[in-house]
């Protein structure tokens, strides 16, 4: 059994063929996907496709990419997390590389996730690039600890994997740690405790080797889950195991069942 902890079903190269999607999962025995929102104008769209199967999840959130997105209000966050499909906050953070001035209102917004978040008693979902000392920092200012989360899509080093570890948080590889270059998540990859690692695809997006390139899918999160098997010299049965444990730790979603 495999869970993809983080894809984005509603975008248009995924969200026209669902049933498709749902097949390939079925083959691959990908149990559960947790599709991700990334505005409020499209979370109606996400949350639908979580309730078109059993084996979908959601969550709720604003990107920190998006500058003219409508804002996330506390209260409004906690509101539509209320819904039992939603099992998460975000996708949520700061991202510098887009918005190399550093502006404030990213921090903002994060903090009304933290809080938000905090208030549902749901978990996280953290989105970092090129701001991983304000990441650190604002999740420790605001208590985020209390609920937890994972580091999506993790590249950080380790210096920053150990803060985030130290946070209660988990982190989450995707098919980058598959490409030849990326040594430094492989080594991340390698020291992560077991029980606070999970797998993705981050989906249509990052494609794992052997399909490197292509549009990504759930389906192939197994190959992520098999590289790191690999590097750690474990069964792969063990990664399995251990990544659908901790989705289910940190998400809390209905018991998960084989298609066999």
């Amino acid at each position: 059994m495999w869970v993809d902890s983080h894809c984005h079903l509603d975008l248009p190269e995924l969200a026209g063929c669902l049933p498709e999607v749902l097949v390939s999962m079925q083959e691959k025995n990908v149990v559960a996907a947790l599709t991700i929102a990334v505005n409020l104008e499209d979370f109606p769209q996400v949350l639908a496709l979580a309730e078109h199967s059993e084996r979908l999840y959601a969550s709720v959130g604003v990107h920190p990419e998006y500058a003219d997105a409508r804002e996330a209000t506390e209260d409004e966050l906690c509101r539509l997390a209320q819904h039992p499909k939603i099992l998460g906050i975000g996708e949520t953070g700061l991202d510098y590389y887009w918005h190399k001035d550093q502006p404030e209102w990213q921090r903002q917004r994060f903090r009304t996730h933290i809080r938000a978040a905090r208030r549902v008693g749901k978990p996280l979902i953290v989105h970092t690039r090129d701001s991983a000392t304000d990441v650190i920092r604002i999740l420790r200012e605001e208590g985020a600890d209390a609920v937890g989360g994972v580091m999506h899509c993790f590249t950080e080093n380790w210096e920053t994997a150990a803060a985030a570890l130290e946070l209660g948080f988990y982190l989450s590889f995707s098919g980058i740690v598959t490409f030849k270059n990326a040594t430094q998540v492989k080594e991340v990859a390698q020291k992560c405790p077991l029980d606070r690692l999970l797998i993705e695809t981050d989906a249509p997006y990052l494609a794992p080797v052997p399909y490197r390139g292509k549009r990504n899918q759930p389906a192939y999160v197994a190959h992520v889950g098999e590289e790191i098997a690999h590097l750690r010299g474990l069964d792969l049965a063990e990664i399995s195991s251990a990544t659908c444990a901790n989705f289910c730790r940190l998400f809390n979603p209905p018991p998960l069942h084989s298609y066999a």
